[in-house]
């Protein structure tokens, strides 16, 4: 099950009767989590129009029962957009055979060439590589030819390396964190980008070719992509605790992002001697 429906049954199994304030009186359970009747119960809504909603036959929910499920299963303000984005789907946009080809603003390219001792990358929708700087590319893929970020058939896409790549799977010191993440960004795009081709090619390659990202996918965690700090193990530099920032540069799904350190710290003395070995000195 997946779309609205699978949402809702993921997010129903994660919360106990003790949770949400019911008494369970230590009753040998089914089912893992609330039950369809319990949610029900708590959201003010009857049984069957629930198992309708869950089971994809109602369409037309109100935002008020929308709401009042979101408050049900203590979603998170990431979670309760993507539910509504879900339930409101609208039309999807005809995609030709081959979708556009997505490009980065001039501008956008001359800031992160400027940006010499600060690793930055330009991220498509779903997460194609359109643009690193000299520093971009040593940290985060140094392995990989440069030249392929211009190439729109072949540029590498970090969310694939990220399962797939032995080279990014070592790079990040708490991996699992790093790909949970990145699978619950992706699943906030499917709700943005229904029926998009390239979406779905991507996200079915990495569920035949990775039982880790199966797994992470069905559990249909969402999140966006925010700032935060991360540790690597970089191949040439050893350890780093970096900041990630992240940028929009339009209205696009792009991402701009780039990864300092502390000032004065080891992993600025790291990036130091990494922009060092990316300038050939």
């Amino acid at each position: 099950m997946d779309g609205l429906g699978g949402f809702l049954q993921s997010r129903r199994a994660v919360l106990r009767p003790e949770d949400v304030g019911l008494l369970s009186y230590g009753e040998r359970r089914r089912v893992s989590g609330l039950r369809r009747e319990e949610l029900a119960q708590l959201a003010g809504v009857s049984v069957s129009y629930y198992i309708r909603l869950e089971q994809g036959q109602s369409q037309n929910a109100s935002d008020e029962v929308l709401a009042a499920l979101a408050r049900a299963l203590r979603l998170s303000e990431t979670e309760r957009e993507h539910l509504f984005t879900l339930a409101r789907p609208g039309s999807p946009v005809p995609h030709r055979e081959r979708p556009d080809v997505e490009h980065v603003r001039p501008g956008v390219r001359q800031l992160i060439g400027a940006m010499d001792d600060v690793p930055a990358v330009v991220l498509g929708r779903f997460g194609d590589v359109l643009a690193w700087n000299r520093m971009g590319h040593a940290f985060l893929a140094g392995h990989v030819d440069p030249a392929r970020a211009d190439q729109p058939g072949n540029r590498p896409n970090k969310v694939r390396m990220l399962f797939l790549d032995a080279h990014m799977r070592e790079l990040y010191v708490d991996w699992l964190d790093k790909a949970r993440e990145s699978v619950a960004y992706l699943r906030m795009l499917v709700a943005r980008h229904v029926e998009d081709p390239k979406l779905a090619e991507l996200i079915g390659d990495l569920c035949v070719r990775s039982t880790e990202f199966a797994r992470l996918w069905a559990t249909h965690e969402v999140s966006e992509c925010d700032p935060h700090v991360r540790r690597f193990r970089h191949p040439l530099v050893g350890r780093l605790t970096l900041t990630q920032e992240v940028m929009r540069p339009d209205a696009s799904d792009q991402l701009f992002l780039t990864w300092t350190a502390e000032s004065g710290s080891p992993s600025e003395a790291a990036l130091n001697l990494l922009s060092r070995a990316a300038r050939g000195i």
